[in-house]
């Protein structure tokens, strides 16, 4: 096996990259290191990867075809790609929503366009969002439920990657599966998540913004259990033509307020709350069904919230010298 990864100084794809390394699976890892969020956040998370043997760093942006073309040209070699590389935020998407064309939908073509030209290829696993359930309002998500009405453009540009990954196995055999992510969070997670941005807040006594008071709730998914789900996976392709698309949550919501209460118990820190309405791009519940990729991988997440949280506090608190 040797592993194309994208979005390798990315949250979830820098522990993908060293649970791969740490398997003995050689890594080459892309990544155009933007400045989205800090790029010394992301270097630090790469610091351990190109220390290690067996890994490759090419900095590249997925979105410009032909360097990635050019860069994936030389590594005839590999057998999967797991593709993380994302423009993320919700709130960023109304802002910025050309973004997310250029990364998120162009990407994708051209990762698909590299990946069915690889001799080797065995499987493409790529990154999609809990974020294109968009105004369901049927719980848990299932992934048989209908996903045309969605809440915010990047949502939509995370579903547009869905059909595209659909129509390339269907018209090259591209065995594929795309695994729709619920609100990761663990050490080394990305600093414009609402549970590191509310840890600062807390630690620097600053208030915290709630939306929607106590009905807001996520299906909060440790770092680790997330990293168990895509490897699991990877080692478990579909049929050839098949794109098949499965949810990676905790199947166990959490209200913020909860959260925002962890926080501050293991900061050691009252949390001032300050709640607002609840933006419409955000939406109020998420709560994953995780029967199918256990059917297929015999994946469960098995990290205890508030141990997790204690995990990310920890970090963060070494990250951040407090």
């Amino acid at each position: 096996m040797k592993v194309l990864l994208t979005g390798a100084a990315g949250f979830i794809g820098a522990h993908v990259a060293q649970a791969l390394l740490n398997r003995g699976v050689p890594v080459v890892g892309i990544d155009n290191l933007n400045a989205y969020y800090d790029p010394g956040l992301k270097r630090a998370r790469l610091k351990a990867l190109c220390d290690a043997p067996g890994f490759e760093l090419i900095e590249l942006d997925i979105g410009v075809p032909d360097a990635l073309a050019s860069a994936v040209c030389a590594h005839q070699d590999v057998t999967h790609v797991v593709h993380l590389a994302a423009q993320a935020g919700v709130r960023h998407s109304m802002i910025d929503p050309y973004a997310y064309v250029h990364t998120n939908m162009q990407g994708q073509v051209a990762v698909l366009e590299c990946a069915r030209r690889l001799p080797k290829l065995q499987h493409v696993v790529y990154a999609s969002s809990s974020s294109v359930y968009g105004r369901n309002r049927s719980l848990p998500f299932r992934e048989s439920d209908p996903v045309d009405v969605p809440g915010s453009f990047y949502a939509v540009s995370k579903r547009a990657a869905e059909l595209t990954s659909e129509s390339y196995a269907h018209l090259f055999g591209l065995p594929q599966t795309g695994l729709r992510f619920f609100t990761v969070y663990g050490p080394w997670g990305r600093p414009d998540m609402a549970y590191y941005g509310f840890a600062h807040a807390i630690a620097s006594g600053e208030p915290v913004t709630l939306y929607a008071g106590s009905e807001l709730a996520r299906d909060f998914t440790y770092i680790d259990d997330v990293v168990g789900a895509v490897l699991g996976v990877l080692d478990r392709p579909p049929e050839a033509g098949v794109a098949r698309l499965l949810n990676v949550g905790n199947d166990s919501p959490c209200t913020v307020r909860h959260l925002i209460g962890l926080l501050a118990r293991e900061l050691g820190r009252d949390a001032l709350i300050t709640d607002v309405p609840r933006p419409g791009s955000d939406m109020l519940r998420t709560w994953a069904a995780v029967e199918d990729i256990r059917a297929i991988s015999g994946w469960m997440p098995a990290m205890p919230f508030d141990e997790g949280i204690a995990r990310f506090v920890a970090w963060f608190r070494a990250y951040e010298g407090l």
